[in-house]
């Protein structure tokens, strides 16, 4: 798993810097690279002869969007949001320190759509992520992991701060972004939850500008309470007004 992460984060490594990276001997990553790449999780490089992220992880990433529920259940009510509001839709999950999007419908009006799934965004800088953030009981925990990624004069970095806004969220059950993680982008997105009450994820569009109309939050905010009925949630949201 440190490999496939290191991976990840590098795109390209080499069997010596995998092994400093990871502080074993170069004969055991060695080993561990070639069972990987017979099953196709790596691949080398036959120029460099570094390693590199393989396809089967491309295969085992549509098996987890293809079961995933809020992902098939979020289809429709992403196409109609879509539909209703012009907007670039995403449907996000955390995988802290980021928010990845398992489902996207771009904006109508896009001259070129490009597919944004699998797109990871700092969550503390975005509206799906702050959505969910708002309802994790770990939350205080998450943001003092490590620094906060500043991305924008907007970011909220510091810890403290972050947490006021999130308790705000949890009143309404809706996140804003301001330009926070992109300088001319903002977003609203409202939290989705299961029929435990717990937070599995949220539903946003993106808008262009900083300036965010209620009637699109309204739309934002009827979108995620159907969804969270869907998924068996009997209020909305939970610890809401």
């Amino acid at each position: 798993m440190r490999i496939l992460l290191a991976l990840q984060e590098e795109r390209l490594l080499g069997v010596s810097d995998l092994a400093k990276r990871l502080e074993l001997a170069k004969g055991t990553v060695h080993g561990l690279l070639q069972t990987l790449a017979a099953h196709s999780m790596v691949e080398q490089d036959p120029a460099s002869g570094k390693y590199t992220l393989g396809p089967a992880l491309l295969v085992m990433g549509n098996v987890y969007l293809d079961a995933h529920d809020l992902r098939v259940r979020s289809l429709r009510w992403a196409a109609s949001l879509g539909e209703r509001t012009d907007l670039s839709v995403r449907v996000g999950v955390l995988v802290w320190p980021d928010v990845v999007v398992i489902h996207h419908l771009a904006a109508p009006s896009a001259p070129i759509p490009v597919s944004e799934v699998g797109l990871g965004m700092p969550a503390h800088a975005t509206s799906l992520g702050k959505a969910i953030l708002a309802f994790r009981p770990d939350r205080s925990a998450l943001l003092r992991r490590g620094p906060l990624v500043r991305l924008t004069g907007e970011t909220i970095t510091d810890p403290g701060d972050l947490e006021g806004s999130l308790r705000d969220i949890q009143r309404g059950g809706v996140a804003f972004e301001r330009q926070e993680a992109v300088v001319g982008e903002s977003g609203v997105a409202g939290a989705v939850f299961d029929q435990t009450e717990r937070v599995v994820g949220a539903i946003g569009v993106v808008v262009p500008g900083a300036d965010l109309e209620e009637s699109v939050v309204a739309v934002v905010r009827e979108t995620a309470r159907a969804m969270s009925r869907e998924m068996g949630a009997t209020t909305w949201p939970p610890h809401g007004e």
